[in-house]
């Protein structure tokens, strides 16, 4: 069964040419190749503000350059969010983008007297992040802190359910990293749309 997918390329180096770049072509490339439709968002090549105050989070205008990631968000049924850890979590464009996607009117709507309503329900996403450190100290000395902020305080917080990591570690190691085994592999969940 075909899925409408969203990649969320989260390198803020608009230049590209990342391990993050040939992670989400693999991505595209798989999903193509089983019938998938695939949007990408390269957020570096986008203008993205920071919202500065809980007024503007809660009650104000979207930037009209976001407006086609969000009705992007809306098409989609299945979210890849790829980026690199910086300082433990996702760089700072990769939040930037998220406080205006995942707010009020977009993502959520606010009930008296009841949690948030989920206006996300129903999708799905993958996370990929990519780190110098090796992948098994990220998940079980950090506890994978900031990934887990995503997962569980923004995307499942909307409703996006099953939420799916996938840590990528040792990136630049003097042994080599496996490289085109991990965009191997990448391209394989973009085959099985997961």
């Amino acid at each position: 069964m075909s899925r409408d997918i969203l990649i969320i390329q989260g390198h803020p180096d608009p230049a590209g040419g990342h391990l993050c770049h040939a992670l989400a072509d693999a991505y595209v490339l798989g999903a193509r190749e089983a019938g998938h439709r695939v949007e990408v968002l390269d957020l570096a090549q986008i203008e993205i503000p920071f919202l500065r105050t809980q007024q503007e989070f809660e009650h104000g205008t979207l930037p009209e350059t976001l407006a086609p990631a969000r009705d992007a968000m809306m098409r989609a049924q299945h979210y890849v969010i790829i980026f690199p850890l910086w300082l433990g979590t996702m760089p700072a464009l990769v939040k930037a983008f998220l406080e205006h996607i995942i707010r009020p009117g977009i993502a959520f709507l606010y009930q008296e007297k009841a949690m948030p309503r989920q206006l996300l329900k129903g999708r799905s996403a993958r996370i990929i992040v990519t780190m110098g450190m090796p992948a098994f100290i990220y998940r079980w000395v950090f506890l994978a802190h900031g990934v887990k902020v995503l997962e569980r305080g923004i995307l499942k917080f909307v409703g996006i359910s099953p939420v799916r990591t996938l840590y990528i570690g040792g990136i630049g190691a003097p042994d080599k990293a496996p490289i085109a085994a991990w965009i191997n592999k990448v391209r394989q969940m973009g085959q099985r749309g997961e």
